[in-house]
């Protein structure tokens, strides 16, 4: 048995409950001990026997609820960073012709009710909204019922498939309900809408988190290249990448402190402006905490790594 840790990106998830449906259907996998979605960074972290479970199985159960995972292969910054840009060029897209769709089917459900064949001109404008942009509702949903699990997705389809088909129905068969004495009201705009606006939110996110991931980036890289640590009792350099927990690294003045530990020996004031925004000089000592990417300035010291890499 050889148990690995890992954290892949994961793609498609737009609410909680779709970290939850990776989470549990990941967690039911034989040879995986634990899994673990973080939904705002968009991804998981899997404890399994990789002797039993390879990544590509990890990738093909998250497919079948209608997410993708990231495997190593696959998970090179720039390879992640054009297909985020093409996903967000295409929700783009879709949700400015959803709202082209969806602006003449609101005006003539409220402002021109007695145009002629008003209710068949909604009707032929609905359907690229409901099948095409937003198609993707309601192959996650299916997706989803087929492992008896629900989502957003799931709750977006029910409510403007059940619009969609009642206005339909009332379009082709008005008579139903006037021989009734009932109104045949139609609903094709609550249909689309929902759509439209939904795949606003979705961009909106897509947007923030883009904008996040940017922000920890530039963060990320006021990382130095190279690092100074202590192994036994002498200073040897490596590159930051092969820090492990518990080395112990030393700090001269001017240096960027290169990830995240404990001080063990010495004292000294480190800049953390490009953190908290806070121009005044943190005094260190021993005990004290340091942080990544900030700026040791007079003094000396030695700290112990506590956490590095990803």
């Amino acid at each position: 048995m050889q148990t690995v840790k890992k954290t892949f990106p994961v793609l498609g998830m737009s609410c909680a409950s779709c970290a939850v449906s990776v989470e549990s259907m990941l967690n039911a996998v034989q040879g995986i001990e634990q899994a673990n979605v973080n939904y705002a960074a968009q991804q998981v972290m899997v404890i399994y026997d990789e002797t039993v479970v390879l990544p590509q199985k990890l990738k093909s159960v998250v497919q079948s609820i209608g997410y993708d995972l990231l495997i190593d292969a696959q998970a090179d910054g720039v390879k992640r960073k054009k297909r985020e840009d093409a996903e967000f060029h295409r929700l783009k897209a879709k949700t400015l012709f959803a709202f082209l769709f969806s602006i003449p089917i609101v005006l003539i459900s409220m402002v021109f009710m007695h145009v002629h064949g008003g209710n068949w001109i909604m009707l032929f404008l609905s359907i690229p909204v409901i099948f095409y942009f937003g198609r993707q509702f309601f192959i996650n949903a299916i997706r989803q019922a087929r492992h008896g699990k629900a989502n957003m997705d799931t709750l977006v389809a029910m409510s403007t498939l059940t619009a969609f088909l009642f206005s339909t129905f009332t379009t082709i068969f008005p008579s139903f309900w006037i021989k009734r004495g009932l109104p045949a009201h139609v609903y094709f705009e609550a249909s689309v809408v929902i759509i439209a606006f939904i795949l606003l939110g979705k961009l909106l996110e897509e947007k923030a988190k883009s904008n996040t991931s940017s922000a920890l980036k530039k963060l990320m890289q006021l990382q130095p290249d190279t690092v100074t640590i202590i192994a036994n009792g002498t200073e040897k350099k490596i590159p930051t990448v092969e820090v492990v927990i518990g080395n112990l690294i030393t700090v001269k003045p001017g240096e960027k402190i290169p990830v995240d530990g404990k001080v063990i020996e010495g004292t000294s004031f480190v800049d953390e402006s490009m953190i908290s925004g806070e121009y005044t000089p943190v005094e260190k000592y021993e005990g004290s905490s340091v942080f990544a990417g900030t700026i040791n300035q007079k003094g000396h010291f030695i700290f112990k790594a506590e956490k590095v890499g990803g």
